[in-house]
């Protein structure tokens, strides 16, 4: 790791405590025990944060480690890209951190002046990036979204983000009218061959960029709590060798997608090309970590936004 000068090494210092203080909501007296200092230095450092304007609305200055981390990720697992957010040791929130560097990854899209195609999953992480949002115009862009947006009792499903993207953004907006898991592969292709559904498998083809969770498993994974799968169908996925989960779509340890299964009733969009397509990945701990771990290695997203303590553990992988 490069030395760090004493300013420099102060001021990522002052940037990580001022993280700490308004993003993860720690305590001055909660900063000091997380980087082992005083209260009284604790207090400095976030002083220091502000009067050097690190602070706005979000972290304003790139973290060494962070980008070192960062770096060593895209090496080994051949991303285009990689953001890391520092690690609250004291938090066990799945989205804080991320969740802020997800908006101003998106926000970065949707200030391009050329039209551009944004694919969205679903998920708390991606529900809490899009409630970070600006208000916007863009009326130049189109988003689509990757999953259906109807529940498994016919409601419309809380965590699908497109309605609440669209209206914080005012830009075109393309829902999937389908559930996120049908019945059998002949009624899902029966639902695919519909005209509205064509357009939008098409744009899913045609994205940009798309912004995707990385879904656990196991019998308190979203797709259980959100009453999509039972227990007993979870596990009995888990013991065909299914790692994880993206818009619904079940892969192994090596990031590939389940033969049969699940996989012939998911009416989701595919996953964009990866040859064309940058699809971030936003997830981050122990939770995570298996089923980040899997998309990586399968180069089933190209991107990812997560945290140091989980960069960490996937570079010694």
């Amino acid at each position: 790791m490069a030395k760090r000068t004493e300013t420099a090494g102060r001021l990522d210092d002052a940037a990580r405590a001022g993280w700490l203080y308004y993003v993860a909501g720690r305590t001055q007296d909660e900063i000091a025990s997380a980087m082992g200092i005083s209260r009284q230095s604790a207090q400095r450092l976030v002083s220091l944060a502000v009067a050097e304007r690190l602070i706005k609305v979000r972290l304003d200055h790139p973290i060494a480690e962070c980008l070192e981390l960062g770096e060593a990720l895209k090496r080994k697992f051949g991303l285009v890209h990689v953001d890391i957010v520092p690690s609250d040791p004291g938090s066990t929130s799945t989205t804080i951190g991320i969740a802020e560097a997800g908006a101003a990854e998106i926000e970065r899209w949707l200030k391009k002046s050329e039209p551009i195609v944004l694919a969205v999953g679903t998920g708390r992480t991606l529900k809490a990036a899009i409630d970070q949002l600006p208000a916007m115009e863009c009326p130049q862009h189109r988003i689509l979204s990757l999953t259906g947006n109807i529940g498994p009792d016919g409601s419309a499903a809380y965590y699908n983000v497109i309605f609440s993207m669209a209206d914080a953004v005012k830009a075109r907006h393309y829902p999937m009218p389908l559930p996120v898991l049908v019945s059998s592969t002949e009624e899902r292709d029966l639902l695919h061959r519909q005209s509205l559904v064509q357009s939008t498998l098409q744009l899913g083809r045609e994205a940009d960029v798309a912004f995707v969770g990385i879904g656990e498993l196991g019998a308190d994974a979203p797709l259980c709590l959100d009453g999509f799968l039972d227990p007993e169908e979870m596990a009995r996925l888990m013991e065909e060798g299914a790692a994880g989960e993206i818009c619904g779509w079940m892969f192994d340890s090596n990031g590939r997608l389940l033969d049969g299964s699940i996989n012939e009733r998911v009416a989701s969009v595919p996953l964009p090309p990866r040859e064309t397509t940058t699809v971030i990945g936003l997830a981050k701990g122990k939770r995570k970590y298996a089923a980040l771990l899997a998309a990586l290695r399968g180069r089933m997203i190209n991107g990812v936004i997560t945290d140091e303590a989980t960069a960490r553990d996937l570079l010694s992988a």
